[in-house]
């Protein structure tokens, strides 16, 4: 039970995070690279909304997506996040409202110019 939750909090987090650079695809600024770990924490806040088990992001969710947009900032990182989630998200399973996922960033004033979507192809991320 332990391993299904913890997959679906990797999920989870690889859904939102994806989610995450294609908010930041209109940055145009060089940045040092953005870890999958980096990812993960940043996005780890939001796991409770995104499976459907919280009525909306908390605080410390928007907090994290505005920071991951604005460390993902070339499309280097941003790409390079983007198969760091899609890796993930290869190996796990269910669990996610992508729904709820999709919300994140409205609900915490981030733009999105791109759908969010598990199936996003990472090459086309600028």
């Amino acid at each position: 039970m332990a391993a299904r939750s913890s997959s679906q909090q990797l999920v989870a987090a690889a859904v939102l995070a994806a989610a995450l650079l294609l908010l930041a695809a209109g940055a145009g600024t060089a940045s040092a690279a953005v870890s999958c770990g980096e990812v993960t924490s940043s996005v780890a806040p939001c796991l409770g909304y995104a499976m459907g088990s919280a009525a909306s992001p908390s605080a410390a969710c928007c907090s994290g997506v505005r920071s991951l947009n604005s460390r993902a900032s070339s499309a280097a990182d941003r790409q390079a996040t983007c198969n760091c989630l899609k890796s993930m998200t290869g190996r796990l399973g269910g669990g996610v409202s992508m729904a709820n996922a999709a919300n994140i960033p409205g609900k915490c004033g981030v733009s999105v110019g791109v759908p969010i979507s598990p199936t996003v192809d990472c090459t086309k991320i600028n």
